[in-house]
């Protein structure tokens, strides 16, 4: 029983897909940068279940844009594929429809690019109502230009990366339907967001610390590092892709949240990041961010530069910031630690695996936490319950009195919630002063 059992498993399982890695090196690229982007390349293609075969790399001045790496190198290609019986080809950077066309056209092999390649893996990993749906408008809005290509070579029963969610899904359908059925994800993305910003709202009152680095730089295992937490773990890439909150004691009398979000990555699909904009709302209202680097990394600084630029485009670059330096035990050279102190103020050096100066970093976050914290004092004459208790929401309420018949409220919050307040309750405002904290 169980021999059967097991040989029907083995026939069930779908056969990996062998796959091809190409990328093309333009001038001011080094070679080893180029080969760096192709490994990270391997890890996404074999987190999304294919076995890489063989790579290549084309030196161009541009692009070729019929091609990309032009005709006689895709030719190249082709022979490679077939001698290496590959059935997938993928590009490392983003190929136009027509690209993807003319190469398909040249060899019996499926292509693809990185975002097409994330994006497969991001359907892939996703659990919850909210990431599929962000997930499927992501493939949608992705596919949507290359639907004409896809028509011609693939059918219901092909499957395989790049093809599951809506690829399969919305083979047949048209694109009146799938601009109709994106229209419809956004309109449930806004209900999730609203769902969200109504728990949002209920923990204002506690500062919040997001957790934002690269994908695989150690956050869901510092996280249960720090609150003993009970998160998978795997040195795979996108691991986590819906925010997980956990409460962090500073010490007997302060908790905050601390937030584990997605992880970031070079050339991460625009449309990806749209989608993903309400999951990453939770770095956007936070009150400091975590930016967790993986130090042992060859291209650590690289990966620096790929998260800053997401977290401008999210506009929370100006966001109170700790630089957590992760996998000091991995780390072969430990002289660079004291230029990175110097570079990155402020900066922790930790193993969050090892457990290694995880009290620094603690004392980092309450030192922010105490930054933050400012005394204020409003006045008021009218809705004195009302105003109290959107103070009491936001904020510690330490003083109250009356004089003269106006009412005043002394009490300790975060500035980023003492903004919040005064937005709320500016209609019922005095001038207000705040007072720095007493050491």
């Amino acid at each position: 029983m169980n021999h059967r059992s097991d040989r029907h498993m083995k026939e069930v399982e779908p056969k990996r897909e062998r796959a091809i890695l190409v990328a093309a090196r333009f001038p001011m690229q080094l070679r080893w940068e180029v080969e760096e982007y192709l490994d990270e390349l391997a890890q996404l293609a074999q987190t999304a279940g294919a076995e890489v075969v063989g790579r290549l790399v084309q030196e161009r001045r541009k692009v070729d844009p019929a091609y990309f790496i032009g005709k006689g190198k895709a030719e190249q290609l082709a022979e490679l594929a077939k001698k290496l019986r590959a059935d997938l080809v993928i590009f490392d950077d983003e190929l136009s429809p027509a690209q993807v066309r003319n190469l398909e056209a040249l060899m019996e092999a499926k292509v693809m690019d990185r975002s097409g390649l994330i994006l497969d893996i991001f359907a892939r990993r996703a659990k919850t109502r909210e990431a599929k749906t962000q997930v499927e408008l992501a493939q949608l809005q992705y596919l949507l230009p290359r639907l004409t290509r896809r028509w011609t070579h693939l059918s219901r029963q092909v499957g395989g990366i790049g093809t599951r969610g809506p690829g399969e899904t919305q083979l047949e359908v048209d694109r009146r339907l799938i601009k109709n059925r994106i229209t419809l994800l956004t309109r449930e993305l806004k209900k999730i967001a609203q769902q969200r910003e109504t728990r949002r709202r209920r923990r204002r009152e506690i500062f919040k610390v997001a957790m934002v680095g690269y994908t695989n730089t150690g956050k869901s295992t510092l996280l249960n590092a720090l609150t003993n937490a009970n998160i998978a773990t795997e040195n795979r890439l996108f691991v986590t892709l819906d925010p997980t909150i956990r409460s962090l004691k500073l010490d007997a009398h302060t908790r905050v949240l601390l937030i584990d979000t997605v992880g970031f990555i070079r050339k991460l699909p625009h449309h990806l990041v749209a989608s993903f904009r309400s999951t990453l709302e939770e770095a956007v209202a936070s009150d400091l961010l975590l930016h967790v680097v993986d130090i042992s990394h060859p291209m650590f600084l690289e990966q620096i530069t790929t998260v800053n630029q997401v977290l401008r485009e999210l506009q929370i670059d100006k966001k109170p910031r700790i630089m957590v330096f992760n996998k000091i035990d991995l780390l072969e050279d430990q002289k660079i630690i004291p230029r990175l102190r110097e570079k990155y103020q402020p900066a922790v050096f930790i193993s969050a695996t090892k457990g290694y100066f995880l009290q620094e970093l603690v004392q980092a976050i309450r030192a922010a936490y105490n930054d933050d914290i400012v005394q204020a004092e409003f006045r008021f004459r009218d809705h004195v319950s009302e105003v109290l208790n959107e103070i009491s929401a936001l904020g510690t309420i330490t003083d109250t009195n009356l004089e003269n018949g106006q009412f005043w409220c002394r009490f300790r919050i975060t500035r980023l919630n003492l903004a919040r307040l005064e937005d709320r309750l500016r209609q019922f405002m005095e001038p207000r002063f705040v007072i720095p904290m007493e050491e």
